[in-house]
């Protein structure tokens, strides 16, 4: 008997927005281990929600179809119902976190099923154990680091022993070495799992089936044998091992007449990570980025790059258009503006005039614009510049979250924000850092 059912699964968060999950049927068995791929806003963190019960309770929106979880269904049973067999772990761990104190923040949601007080602490170690994370018991969960509160989020998951594991890319703030000992503990545990991920080399590694989303339909049911050789041929990708470089660059010196504005300077940018550009004013950043994008071609040095998009500061200002939608199809076609001024939270105002929008809306056009070229490498000179912390972190969100499909390099002096968006931070005249 399954322990999961989706059946012909029809949702949208809203009645005029377009279908997140479009007839998905699937099943989902006792123990096991299953990876959920598939390219940003195809459908895989709604799928989660929906197992969770979470759509529709919580998101609310056009629900149609049934899901079964534990033999119950999700329309009936709310999903603090639905705790003691699902768990779940979701993108951003911070957003899940309700006690002050991390072991109190584990033991939260044992209390919350019933557990008896005597089997609660014991849980709570054993569970921060699996993570690596029993040194953080004592600690506020304010004061960790993000990969460190990724792993009390694993942890207060993994101590309700759950019947069914939803997690959505669960190592994403984890370092190399941290993600393989979080893997291979999954891999152990007798529940059955269902992990979304977006670096899927590890994961693909480990699952018994897979399974792949594209437009909100569920495309590929498959066992790993097979789903290899189909990701192998439609979206190789997925199943590269060797890094794919978006851009390269090296020994790079460039002079505008007499001053010179870079020499010697290297910098890589992978397929699938965010890259933040630092250092002081006059080093050189800006110049290093518009090479990385093809806009200027060195003096000296080696300069190869993906097709690439570039964001200037204040791009605001270059808006030439007299409608919105207008503006962002400029280089794509209306599909692809009106699917990226969705993502930027501009929806709706597709007949607008352009300056009509206050500036932080015009910034966000500026970025629609650029994101609906679809470029392979994305360049962004002090995105940040200007813009309050909300938008900052919708900024950050969007970034990580489509961070798989393209590489990504951020001018930026606003240091705090990229040590949160970024992969690695490379400082022109340092050592590059790399994020934990």
């Amino acid at each position: 008997m399954a322990l999961a059912v989706v059946e012909h699964l029809r949702f949208s968060y809203a009645a005029d927005a377009p279908r997140a999950l479009d007839d998905v049927s699937l099943e989902l068995r006792e123990g096991e281990h299953v990876v959920l791929l598939g390219p940003s806003g195809s459908g895989k963190s709604t799928l989660l929600r929906a197992l969770a019960g979470l759509v529709p309770h919580f998101h609310g929106g056009v629900f149609a179809g049934r899901v079964v979880v534990g033999g119950r269904d999700t329309r009936e049973a709310r999903p603090a119902e639905l705790a003691g067999t699902v768990a779940s772990v979701f993108q951003d761990p911070e957003d899940q976190v309700v006690m002050s104190q991390v072991a109190n923040e584990v033991a939260f949601g044992l209390e919350n099923i019933g557990a008896e007080p005597e089997r609660i602490w014991p849980r709570v170690e054993e569970a921060l154990q699996l993570v690596g994370a029993a040194h953080l018991a004592d600690r506020s969960v304010h004061e960790l680091s993000g990969g460190e509160l990724q792993r009390v989020a694993l942890a207060s998951a993994l101590a309700l022993r759950p019947r069914l594991l939803l997690l959505d890319e669960p190592t994403s703030q984890l370092d190399p070495e941290g993600a393989e000992a979080f893997l291979d503990a999954v891999r152990a545990l007798d529940c059955a799992v269902l992990l979304s991920e977006q670096r899927p080399a590890r994961p693909l590694e480990r699952a018994e089936r897979i399974l792949f989303m594209e437009a909100g339909r569920l495309v590929l049911d498959a066992s790993r044998v097979e789903a290899l050789a189909w990701l192998h041929a439609k979206h190789p990708l997925y199943t590269a091992h060797e890094p794919v470089f978006a851009c390269r660059l090296r020994g790079i010196r460039h002079a505008y007449g007499d001053r010179l504005a870079l020499t010697g300077a290297s910098l890589e940018v992978r397929r699938g990570e965010v890259v933040a550009l630092t250092g002081p004013n006059g080093s050189g950043k800006t110049t290093l980025a518009k090479i990385a994008a093809g806009l200027l071609v060195p003096d000296e040095g080696e300069a190869d790059h993906a097709p690439a998009a570039y964001l200037a500061q204040d791009p605001g200002r270059h808006l030439v258009t007299e409608r919105v939608l207008d503006e962002v199809a400029l280089g794509a076609d209306v599909s692809r503006a009106r699917r990226a001024l969705e993502q930027v939270g501009l929806a709706g105002n597709e007949d607008r005039h352009p300056r009509d929008l206050s500036s932080g809306e015009r910034e966000r056009l500026a970025l629609a614009a650029v994101l609906a070229t679809e470029p392979e490498l994305l360049v962004l000179d002090e995105p940040t510049r200007g813009v309050d912390p909300e938008r900052k972190d919708e900024l950050r969100r969007l970034l990580r979250a489509a961070a798989p499909e393209r590489g990504t390099l951020v001018v930026t002096h606003d240091l705090a924000w990229a040590d949160e968006v970024a992969d690695r931070v490379v400082s022109l005249g340092m050592r590059e850092a790399v994020r934990a």
